[in-house]
Parts: structure tokens; sequence; C-alpha cells
């Protein structure tokens, strides 16, 4: 009888052993299970950027070349075993729909952060509500240096600006001597916000600003601008645009005036449409030079651009770099990525090689560069440093 006792009184303690045994097995399935999730859930990257519109055609080379790094990445298994992922909604360089854009990448689809922005005065409408969200802008395809004059708590550059362009080009007009300069801006923001600059940096270089006259963006004046140059009869040329504008330009320009034209790093991507056109033009850059393959990031974009059939160029190879920024950026910001620590790694990066331009930052240094050099286009739009 005290045999049977015993037995029972086991029981007792043993069945609910059992079942505490089952349950702490069930908990700790579900607290691994949200961890899981979250380790391979896509890191969300919001962008904004002309897909549409009247400068299309210089967003496209960029897209091409940012989504060569995105999707080498997630080849290799993403980044902390998460696959990276751009959502891409296209604003035809419309102020308002680029607001309208972020606003939605970040308040609905919950973004990690915003890259690769294309318009000035959308980046510059944005600025404020970006600061306010605490929402870093990695990269922007706009150089104004109005967006760039006061420190942002989280909008980081990797280029030059085109303010740096704009000076280098001068400098080197003035250097040869080329002192009575046309300058032709892009009727938009971004032309009328450089033109000031161009001034400035003129009259400290002595250079004469013999004629200044505003450009459609579409190009639809082109002709009546190609001939008021013509009479004006300046040494040299500077050209402030980017997209159908430049094409319309040099081509009504050609047949009437021979003279150099500079221009600035944007309006490279206009070079394929010239085609014979192109040559001469002199282009500043502010992206290292693709075709230098000994740098270890060109020899890699080289490869997957020819394996991918995107055309290595100044705009595919600036959409590759931006990219490879962000990545390294992101893996800095590991283990757990959040905004902000994206922005602390951003801050904390010093001296690194995105494709042979040192960039470095800091707690208030959030642009990394001002680097620019000269290119010249030569016969079937190679270009010539």
């Amino acid at each position: 009888m005290d045999l049977e006792l015993k037995l029972r009184a086991t029981a007792r303690l043993v069945m609910p052993r059992r079942r505490w045994l089952t349950l702490t097995a069930s908990a700790a399935a579900c607290a691994a299970a949200s961890p899981l999730r979250a380790q391979t859930e896509p890191i969300l990257i919001g962008q904004s950027a002309p897909t549409s519109g009247p400068v299309a055609v210089a967003f496209a080379a960029p897209l091409a070349g940012q989504q060569l790094a995105v999707d080498e990445i997630n080849r290799q298994g993403g980044i902390g075993g998460r696959p990276l992922q751009l959502l891409i909604r296209d604003d035809a360089y419309d102020t308002e729909r680029t607001v309208q854009n972020v606003r939605e990448l970040v308040e609905k689809d919950r973004v990690l952060a915003l890259t690769g922005l294309g318009s000035t005065a959308g980046v510059g409408a944005l600025l404020p509500y970006l600061a306010e969200q605490r929402m870093p802008l990695v990269g922007a395809w706009t150089g104004a240096h109005v967006l760039r004059a006061r420190h942002h708590p989280t909008f980081f550059t990797t280029q030059g600006s085109f303010k740096d362009e704009a000076e280098h080009a001068l400098r080197t007009l003035a250097t040869i001597q080329l002192d009575q300069i046309a300058v032709v801006y892009q009727d938009n923001p971004f032309g009328q916000s450089m033109l000031p600059v161009i001034e400035a940096s003129a009259a400290q270089l002595g250079l004469n600003l013999v004629v200044k006259l505003p450009l459609a963006v579409d190009g639809s004046n082109a002709g009546d601008t190609a001939a008021a140059l013509a009479q004006a009869r300046p040494k040299a040329v500077y050209l402030v645009a980017v997209g159908a504008s430049v094409v319309s330009f040099i081509r009504a320009t050609k047949p009437r005036l021979n003279v150099p034209v500079y221009t600035l790093s944007v309006a490279a991507n206009s070079v394929p449409a010239l085609g014979e056109n192109a040559r001469g033009l002199v282009i500043t850059q502010i992206v290292p030079y693709p075709w230098r393959t000994v740098d270890p990031m060109a020899r890699e974009f080289n490869r997957l651009a020819t394996a991918a059939g995107v055309p290595v160029h100044y705009g595919s190879y600036g959409g590759y770099l931006g990219a490879r920024f962000l990545i390294e950026a992101l893996q800095r910001a590991g283990p757990r990525i959040t905004s902000d620590n994206l922005i602390r790694a951003i801050q904390g990066i010093r001296d690194w090689s995105l494709g042979g331009n040192l960039l470095s930052f800091g707690p208030d240094r959030h642009h990394g560069s001002s680097w620019a050099e000269i290119t010249i286009v030569g016969n079937g739009g190679r270009f010539m440093r």
C-alpha cells in the first residue's frame, strides 16, 4: 500500500514537469520565430527617381548600375543574411510627386533609408521632413550646393557638388585664358541655383560672362539659344543642363559656334544620344574613371556590367558606386540594422576608398568628397582624361 501511494505521488510530480517542458519548448520556439523572420526579411531602401519625363534618359544608367551592386550582394547572401531590396517610385522629375513618393515610402512601406533622389527641388523640399523623421538619405543624384550649405542630420553624399565641378571647370578656363564665357543654364531650380555660383567664381577668377541664357528643360528653345550665342561670340560656353536639353542644345550649337562647350557630369548620360556631335565636349567628372580596372571596384563593375549587358559608362558606374557605399554602410550598421545605427555607421567612415576616391565622414561632416576632374569626349563617345 505504501508503494502504491509513492507511485501516485511520483506521477503527480512527473506529469506537471512534462507539461512544463512542453510549454517551455513552445515558448522558446515562438521567441525564436520573430528574430528569425527579422533576420530573413528584406532590408527595404526607398528611392524616388524620374523613370519617365524629360530627364529620364539621364537616370537610366545610374539605376542600372546600382541594380548591379544590389543583385551581386544578394547573390552573396545579402547583408547579415537579409536580401537588399530597392523600392523605386517614379516622380517624372516633379517636386510634388517626389515629396509624395518619399512620404509613402517612409510612412507606408517603412523603408530603413532612402537613396538616389534625383530632383534638386524635391530634395530641398524634403530635407525638413527627413530631419523630423530621422530618415537617412544616403546619396542623392543631385549635386546642388544649396542642399549642402547647411549641416543636415540625416543627409549624406559621396560625390562632389555641382559647385565643386563648376569651380574646377572655370579654373581650367582661366588657366588656358579662355576668359570670355557664355553661360547657358537650364531654366529650372537646378540651373537657376547654379547661376550665382558661376557668377561668383568667374568674378574671382577674372572671367567675363558675356551672356547668360536660359534653356528650356525639354530643349525646345535650343535653336534660339544657339543663335543668340553666335551673336555674343564667346571664347567658350559653360552649359548647366541635364537630359533632353543637352542633346538639343549641342545639336543646335555645333553648326553655328566653333568654341569649346564645358558642362557638368550629369550631361555625360547624353553622350550616346549625341553620337559624333558629342566629340570635343568637355565634361567635369565626380565619379572615378570607370575603365581604370586596376581598381578592384572598377574591375568588379566591369565584370558585372559585361555579364548583364549594361554599358560601362560614368552614369552606370556612378550608380554602382553609390550602391556599393550604401552596402558598406549597412554592413557597418549591423548586426541590428536601424536607421540610427546606419547614421552612426556612416559618421564613423574615414578614408574609405570608393573606386579610388577616398571618402571621409564625421558627426559634422556628411559630405564625403569634393573631388572633380576634366574629361573630353573623343571619337566614338570615348572619354579621355
